[in-house]
């Protein structure tokens, strides 16, 4: 882990981290294919309105 300058530019860091992770990461050895593939597109889109592309 990559070692910050104070504890507030750690917790902006991890702040933005989780929320990306928390968008694109599902356990996939609990859903089907299908179910995995549609939640990732779904994610992608999320992403792709979140900044702009």
């Amino acid at each position: 882990m990559q070692r910050f300058k104070s504890q507030a530019s750690a917790q902006i860091f991890l702040t933005t981290h989780s929320a990306i992770y928390n968008t694109f990461y599902t356990q996939p050895h609990l859903i089907s294919r299908p179910t995995l593939r549609r939640f990732r597109g779904e994610a992608l889109r999320v992403w792709n309105e979140a900044t702009g592309v």
